[in-house]
């Protein structure tokens, strides 16, 4: 009898949402896993997976024109929706010659900015009508939901159209006050830099990149923060210093000086996030958080990123943060342990002198 993967793999669904996981793994010779508060789970009870098991759920999960271009490219990402309940993003690899899937469960509900515990001062950058705002970090630590939280409270307060262009479309917005259209990459569009070519005629207010890859993408973010447009992206980068210097170098150096008046003049904030294990149970963000102001402006047009660090250190007042302080408070309110805020700072001998 042939097997039922799609039957299987629904039950396995059914596991994620109801143990409040993250993550489902599914790769040769291990059982099915799921991520749950950070750690990985092996689900014992489920037989170790087979190539053809996870060839069954890879065909279950892609549409046919998907399994193509993901056997031609042998990688793949996508969105998945099950029933009226879940909804996924994918991706789809091979190791060794054999399939492997790795899904991210997107909540259905968008949280509010207070319901995910960031501060406050993101609404701020809501309620502005121009300028660029990244968030940042590593992989699987929130940067999607963070942005999410923040389209939607646009969404719910007045009237905009907002345009995301997303490889895949994560969270989906209810039309609430703003008109939202959701842009995937292959489905709605070839690549980010084709969409991107035609939002100045598409009479949009808020723009949100679901991450900028390469020097066009970029390009044409900052340009259209500095032409009106309020501008929302991420990237894959540590801190605000690294993040400006990451924009910076991804031009030739003819255009550097150029893309870094521009940026000196849009930028809006640069927020940086990590995800942290609870005491209690779950993960509770720690976060810096930089805002443009005239120093920091002038620091990026005269090529002095390095002290960045410093202006964040002394911004408190102006609502900055720097990602040891954030650290620190968590640590002292009894959220997080002084092990797990070692772990993640980025200057462990300077919080240690914090805590």
């Amino acid at each position: 009898m042939a097997t039922d993967y799609k039957k299987i793999l629904e039950e396995l669904i059914e596991y994620v949402i109801k143990a409040d996981a993250s993550d489902l793994h599914l790769s040769v010779d291990r059982p099915p896993m799921i991520r749950v508060a950070g750690s990985l789970i092996p689900l014992v009870k489920q037989a170790a997976l087979s190539a053809g098991d996870t060839l069954g759920f890879m065909e279950q999960l892609l549409t046919p024109d998907d399994q193509k271009l993901f056997l031609d490219e042998r990688q793949i990402d996508f969105s998945f929706a099950y029933k009226n309940s879940a909804r996924f993003r994918g991706n789809c690899f091979f190791q060794q010659g054999s399939v492997s899937v790795a899904l991210r469960l997107i909540p259905r509900k968008i949280k509010s900015i207070a319901e995910l515990g960031l501060p406050s001062v993101l609404d701020t950058f809501t309620q502005t009508r121009q300028g660029f705002f990244l968030v940042v970090g590593p992989i699987g630590h929130g940067k999607t939901t963070t942005l999410a939280s923040m389209i939607e409270s646009i969404n719910a307060s007045r009237a905009e159209h907002i345009l995301t262009i997303e490889d895949p479309i994560e969270y989906v917005y209810e039309q609430k006050l703003s008109v939202v259209n959701q842009r995937e990459v292959r489905t709605d569009t070839r690549d980010f830099h084709t969409a991107l070519e035609s939002v100045f005629r598409e009479d949009i207010n808020v723009l949100m990149i679901g991450e900028m890859r390469d020097i066009e993408t970029i390009s044409t973010a900052v340009t259209a923060a500095e032409t009106g447009h309020l501008v929302f992206s991420t990237l894959h980068t540590n801190n605000a210093a690294q993040t400006i210097d990451r924009i910076i170098d991804a031009f030739p150096a003819a255009q550097q000086d150029q893309i870094r008046i521009q940026l000196a003049g849009s930028l809006a904030a640069i927020f940086s996030q990590r995800l942290i294990p609870r005491i209690s149970g779950g993960l509770v963000p720690a976060y810096e958080l930089l805002i443009n102001n005239s120093a920091v402006s002038n620091l990026i047009r005269e090529k002095r990123i390095h002290e960045i660090d410093t202006v964040i250190e002394t911004g408190l007042e102006q609502g900055m943060m720097d990602m040891n302080r954030s650290l620190a408070d968590l640590v002292r309110a009894g959220e997080i342990t002084e092990e797990n805020a070692l772990r993640h700072s980025l200057n462990p001998k300077s919080l240690g002198r914090l805590i």
